[in-house]
């Protein structure tokens, strides 16, 4: 974990304007093509939200502003980010996981398969672990929708939260918008594009 210089930080401006709001929080929602990782899910027999949770993972980790998080006031940039997604029951509740992250799916896809067991298996709404080294996601296959909004709790929360709707096809493109919400403190847009840059490039990885 490193300790973010705000003194010196070229975006301290831009902090101190933003973390003053109410609602310091925007969020955008992106197309990403989702053909190829569809592709190789159906092709190696394993979960498309496994194989697309894992591209976007990497890219959170390789994007530098999604890891940083305001502890007490102060910024730190984490060394590893994991990923907390909603994992659906069969009566239709879900709970809440914590999957550690690891840049080899194999390992990856493991740790996913034992959260989906645990939340299986309970009926808690939050995992054992938890921290602010992660990222709140939820799969939302059911519908594709075009704008998308979280709850907000009223505390300062540096978070980064994605939701990822049905995939639809469009063209020879299969699709699925991702809706990115921030702290507007901490990242920009530009920051955002960085993201869906690196999301989309490890989509395309076969």
């Amino acid at each position: 974990m490193k300790k973010i210089d705000l003194k010196n930080w070229s975006r301290r401006q831009h902090y101190h304007h933003f973390i003053a709001l109410k609602d310091p929080y925007f969020a955008l929602t992106i197309p990403l093509d989702v053909s190829t990782a569809y592709k190789k899910s159906k092709d190696d027999k394993i979960s498309f939200f496994a194989v697309y949770l894992h591209a976007c993972m990497k890219a959170i980790n390789h994007t530098e502003n999604f890891k940083y998080r305001i502890i007490d006031d102060e910024i730190f940039e984490l060394d590893i980010i994991h990923a907390s997604a909603t994992i659906l029951r069969e009566d239709h509740t879900f709970g809440f996981s914590y999957i550690n992250f690891s840049e080899n799916f194999e390992e990856f896809n493991l740790n996913l398969i034992k959260e989906k067991q645990r939340v299986s298996e309970s009926s808690e709404l939050y995992p054992p672990v938890y921290g602010l080294d992660c990222i709140h996601c939820s799969a939302l296959p059911w519908f594709s929708f075009s704008s998308q909004k979280e709850p907000f709790s009223g505390l300062q929360d540096s978070i980064p939260k994605i939701a990822f709707s049905k995939s639809y096809q469009l063209g020879d493109k299969l699709l699925m918008n991702v809706s990115i919400s921030v702290n507007h403190a901490l990242i920009d847009g530009y920051h955002v594009n960085l993201f869906s840059k690196k999301f989309q490039q490890f989509l395309n990885i076969k």
